[in-house]
């Protein structure tokens, strides 16, 4: 393996404890008893008004814990709601109160949340009145079907309610079917080239990286639910990289590696396509890649990408601080989750997973919670979920690489991030890059998306999804409810852009699909077969490498 990649020097590690967060917490409430007192009488009142039917507190738009009409109309438990809701309120008024900083204010408002959304009536089978009736008319079938997955998660899922019944599902059966061939194979990646299903293909091919914590089909689902078949259909030539599954053996692969691993990998498209320069397109972890890949090669001075297609990727790391994964990215989990992966060789992907769960534990813990054990119902069939279940690893250093990338924020800066001895500079990648964020999405913040922007040389497109962090991803055509946001106009902040923006009924892939094919050269005869006579096909796709995570975890 390589050297691993260098932070300048004068970049220094930023943020601030959770624990220094938690005791200003305490420290204020000590320091400020009145507004305490204040916020328990407040709470006492707003209790009371509940239980003696005078109480005008409602759940939020969008909170469907209270769904069921029993809370409405049963005194008893519209009282419950009432109670749990106007206490949840009070504590989120009292940390408004106890002049904290921003930052730990913000927290502060993030962990009582979590814990008021834990101690919600219907987590429990007495506070849940649809519970209460499911067992009446099973005879209790539903709590001993809950029990029974309740184990099985305990024992396979780490302890939280799964998500999907994955049953139904099957790599290279009814999700990863568009034909295609592997027609490269490194010892981390596969590169996977999709057969033509048009007469002609665009004269600039298209190359896809993704994330390195999950699979690479949520590019290819079902069919219909695919980018890369209806790309293919839309007459582009489409490679995509399908990365290895490292265990232990494989700690040792860095950012680097996996750069230069992506750059073998497009000498192998250029060679094949015949074509000089490729679109590059990256998503969330496999975007900074992508860019850091392309800022090397720009300092090598290698002119290989047309364009750069960034989705739900951040690389001005400075612009989460305020956001829901920002505000717990400090200090004491960052040099706990260096050490975990230190000492195992890799981050297992169910933990990375966890983090964001708790991030949304309403719709990612909870919501399951009362599905799978006291409705004793199985987990939705939906493909993003087993998707996003089929999670793969990070190597140690490959993940150490990140945090310091999120310590130091080394992408913003010039030359603060160095590969292969060359100092790299975002605003030497010269090419046009399209920009896509999702409006609800709680791991890259959209506001933080947009900064990419600036970073970048070359005339940036934004688009803003109304969708969330995966969803924004897989947004076919034909959707009812989809919809994005483009402004052909000046603007330089987020807020400019919303202020002239134009919002669009359906998918965005059709928009992707007409800036690729103006920046493409001109169409040509598409090809007879994958590969080449240098590059001959290996396997049909999904290839193996998205099959081999279990025979890895079982060697570790």
């Amino acid at each position: 393996m390589s050297e691993r990649v260098r932070i300048r020097s004068d970049l220094v590690r930023t943020g601030s404890r959770l624990s220094d967060s938690f005791i200003s917490l305490a420290a204020a409430v000590c320091r400020r008893p009145f507004e305490t007192i204040r916020a328990l009488q407040r709470s006492s009142t707003a209790v009371l008004k509940a239980t003696t039917g005078f109480s005008k507190i409602e759940p939020a738009a969008g909170d469907r814990r209270f769904d069921d009409p029993t809370w409405t109309r049963n005194p008893v438990y519209r009282a419950l709601m009432q109670s749990h809701l106007a206490l949840a309120q009070e504590v989120h008024r009292m940390a408004g109160e106890l002049d904290l900083s921003p930052r730990d204010e913000a927290r502060a408002h993030m962990a009582l949340g979590m814990v008021a959304d834990t101690l919600a009536p219907t987590n429990t089978l007495v506070g849940n009145p649809a519970a209460i009736r499911r067992t009446l008319e099973t005879g209790g079938r539903n709590l001993f079907e809950g029990a029974r997955q309740l184990a099985a998660d305990w024992r396979d899922n780490g302890g939280l309610p799964s998500m999907v019944d994955g049953t139904q599902f099957g790599v290279g059966s009814n999700l990863a079917v568009t034909p295609g061939a592997v027609v490269h194979r490194h010892e981390m990646l596969e590169l996977i080239e999709y057969k033509a299903q048009t007469k002609t293909v665009h004269g600039t091919p298209l190359f896809i990286v993704p994330p390195q914590i999950n699979k690479y089909y949520i590019w290819d689902l079902a069919p219909g639910r695919s980018l890369i078949e209806y790309l293919v259909q839309q007459g582009f030539q489409v490679f995509v990289v399908s990365w290895f599954d490292p265990g232990a053996d494989q700690s040792e692969w860095g950012l680097q590696d996996y750069v230069l691993a992506l750059e073998e990998a497009m000498q192998t498209v250029r060679e094949i396509s015949r074509s000089r320069q490729m679109h590059v397109l990256g998503a969330c972890s496999g975007g900074i890649t992508s860019a850091a890949l392309l800022a090397y090669l720009q300092a090598k001075g290698s002119d290989w990408a047309r364009s750069l297609t960034l989705l739900v990727s951040l690389l001005d790391i400075g612009s989460i601080a305020d956001s829901s994964m920002g505000l717990f990215a400090h200090l004491e989990t960052l040099e706990l989750a260096r050490t975990a992966s230190g000492n195992t060789g890799v981050l297992q992907g169910k933990d990375l997973a966890k983090v964001f769960a708790w991030l949304r534990p309403n719709e990612l813990v909870w919501n399951y919670w009362v599905n799978n054990y006291l409705m004793g119902e199985k987990p939705p069939t939906f493909d993003i979920l087993y998707w996003n279940s089929d999670t793969t690893r990070l190597p140690a250093r490959l993940h150490a690489d990140f945090i310091s990338l999120l310590e130091t924020n080394a992408l913003a800066h010039e030359g603060g991030l160095s590969i292969g001895e060359l100092p790299l500079s975002l605003s030497n990648v010269g090419c046009d890059s399209y920009i896509v964020a999702g409006r609800t999405d709680h791991i890259t913040p959209w506001e933080g998306c947009y900064q990419t922007r600036n970073l970048l040389g070359g005339l940036s497109e934004f688009v803003l999804t109304s969708s969330g962090h995966v969803q924004s991803i897989v947004t076919p055509p034909g959707g009812k409810k989809a919809s994005f946001m483009t402004n052909a106009g000046e603007h330089d902040s987020p807020q400019g852009f919303e202020a002239g923006a134009q919002t669009n009924e359906g998918s965005w892939w059709p928009h992707l699909s007409t800036w690729l094919a103006e920046r493409s050269d001109a169409q040509r005869r598409a090809p007879v077969r994958e590969g080449s006579r240098k590059h001959p096909p290996l396997c049909d796709a999904p290839g193996t490498y998205v099959l081999a995570g279990n025979e890895t975890a079982a060697a570790e």
